[in-house]
């Protein structure tokens, strides 16, 4: 896979900074990923993202789309925007749809997939294996996909 040229992430009201564009690890199960700062214009940090390159069972679990918004931010539908700029990188890379979890508890987050017209697969117990269950204590997700 090429990683491809990020500068157009950007809208009027935030910008995609790429911290980092991480190789696939095939012994860890990683597929490829761009890491990204979610940046006003004026170059404030108010979250990151991520978009994952590929589809597995890894993925459908964890997403292909990871965001967190910095507590003081929150409220102005950042992550919302930050996904919209990520779908279209992830239809560059001529992935179809994309998968994007979250915990059951959390409404932003919930919302934030229903703004972006994801629609919910289920409400999936998470596998033993699972990162997110290991390392967060987590034991379901909401799983939504997005076609691209």
């Amino acid at each position: 896979m090429t990683f491809l040229d990020t500068a157009f992430l950007r809208s009027d009201e935030l910008r995609l900074v790429l911290e980092r564009a991480a190789p696939s690890d095939p012994v860890r199960d990683f597929v490829p990923a761009y890491h990204f700062n979610i940046c006003l214009p004026d170059g404030t940090r108010v979250g990151r993202c991520d978009l994952r390159i590929g589809h597995s069972r890894k993925l459908y679990f964890g997403g292909n789309i990871g965001y967190t918004v910095f507590p003081d931010y929150r409220g102005h539908h950042y992550a919302e925007k930050a996904c919209r700029l990520l779908f279209d990188l992830a239809n560059r890379h001529g992935l179809g749809y994309v998968i994007i979890t979250c915990n059951p508890d959390n409404i932003p987050s919930r919302r934030t997939c229903e703004r972006l017209g994801g629609q919910l697969l289920e409400i999936a117990e998470l596998p033993e294996d699972n990162d997110m269950r290991r390392d967060r204590g987590y034991t379901h997700a909401c799983i939504y996909r997005f076609e691209l």
